[in-house]
C-alpha cells in the first residue's frame, strides 16, 4: 500500500498549534471568581462535591475525532447529573491528543481511538478502561455514484480515494485491512484525522474514503456508507484514562468511570459504537 509519511516537523508544528490554542481558552475561562484578598470564591472549587456525590469541577477532556458528536451528548447528560461540573471537550486526531499530552497541555482525561496511542502515554496517564469498539466503512458520495461494492473497489485509479494519514489510528487500520487484502490504494490526500476524511467525501472532492462506521452516521445524507465484511475488517478500541497532570484527580476519575456505566454506555450504543 503506497502512503506519503508527513513529516516529523509538520506533526509537531500542528500539535503545537493545537495545544496553544486549548492554552488560549482555557486561559480565556479563568480559574474561577475569587475576592479582594484572591481567595477562590468558585463554587464548582474541586473540593466541592455535587449531589451525586462525584466533585465538582471543570474538566477538560481530550478525545478522538470520531467521538465528537456522542461526547458532546454524553457531556450534556454528565453536567445534568452532576450539577456544578463542566466538561470541555478537546477533539483531535489521537495522535495529535498524544502530543499535547507530552507538551503538558493542562488536561484530565483522555480517549483515544486505539491502544497504540494510550499504551505510548503510560507515563502520563492512569490505568485505561476501553470504553466503546467500532468498525470501518467505506464512505461514498451520496447515491454511490461510482457503484463501490468492496475493498477492491477502491484499487481502481481512476477513483479519487481519501484515507487518514498513516499515523492516525483510523489510518493505520486502514493500512491494515488494505495490507491484509493484498489491495494497493494510492490516496489523492491523506487527512490528519477521520473526520476530515469524511469532509472530503461529503464535498465531493473524493470519490470514496476509510472511515468509522459511526462517523458515517453522522452524515447520512451527504454519503454512503458501504459495509466491510467482519473477516476483512478491523476492530478499533477506545481507552479512556486520567491525566496524571489533572489539577482535578477526583473528578477526572469519576468522569472515566462513568463512561462504562449503563447511562453512558446507552449514548455510546445509539451512536452506533459496540459494547468494549
Amino acid at each position: 500500500m503506497s502512503f506519503t509519511l508527513r513529516t516529523a516537523a509538520v506533526r509537531r508544528t500542528a500539535a503545537a498549534a493545537v495545544t496553544a490554542a486549548l492554552l488560549a481558552t482555557l486561559a480565556a475561562c479563568g480559574d474561577g471568581d475569587s475576592d479582594d484578598n484572591g481567595n477562590d470564591t468558585d463554587t464548582g472549587a474541586k473540593s466541592s462535591e455535587s449531589a451525586t456525590g462525584a466533585p465538582k469541577a471543570d474538566l477538560t477532556v481530550l478525545a478522538a475525532s470520531s467521538l465528537t458528536d456522542v461526547f458532546e451528548t454524553a457531556g450534556a447528560a454528565y453536567e445534568k447529573k452532576n450539577p456544578g461540573t463542566k466538561v470541555t471537550f478537546s477533539f483531535a486526531g489521537s495522535q495529535e491528543l498524544a502530543a499535547q499530552v507530552e507538551q503538558g497541555a493542562p488536561a484530565d482525561a483522555l480517549v483515544t481511538a486505539d491502544t497504540k496511542t494510550m499504551d505510548g502515554l503510560k507515563a502520563d496517564t492512569g490505568t485505561p478502561t476501553v470504553i466503546a469498539k467500532n468498525r470501518l466503512v467505506i464512505a461514498t458520495e451520496e447515491g454511490n455514484p461510482e457503484k463501490i461494492e468492496s475493498l477492491k473497489d477502491l484499487a481502481d485509479t481512476k477513483l479519487k480515494v481519501v484515507l487518514a494519514a498513516p499515523d492516525v489510528p483510523v489510518g493505520r487500520y486502514s493500512e491494515q485491512v488494505l495490507d491484509a487484502q493484498k489491495i494497493e490504494v494510492k490516496p489523492v490526500s491523506e487527512e490528519p484525522n477521520v473526520r476530515a476524511v469524511l469532509s472530503k467525501v461529503e464535498l465531493g472532492e473524493a470519490d470514496a474514503g476509510i472511515v468509522y462506521k459511526t462517523d458515517a452516521a453522522t452524515a447520512t445524507d451527504k454519503v454512503d456508507a458501504i459495509e466491510i465484511p467482519d473477516a476483512q475488517n478491523a476492530v478499533a478500541e477506545y481507552p479512556a484514562a486520567t491525566l496524571k497532570t489533572s489539577e482535578h484527580a477526583e473528578a477526572a476519575a469519576a468522569f472515566v468511570a462513568w463512561l462504562s456505566t449503563p447511562e453512558a454506555q446507552k449514548l455510546l450504543q445509539d451512536a452506533g459504537f459496540q459494547q468494549p
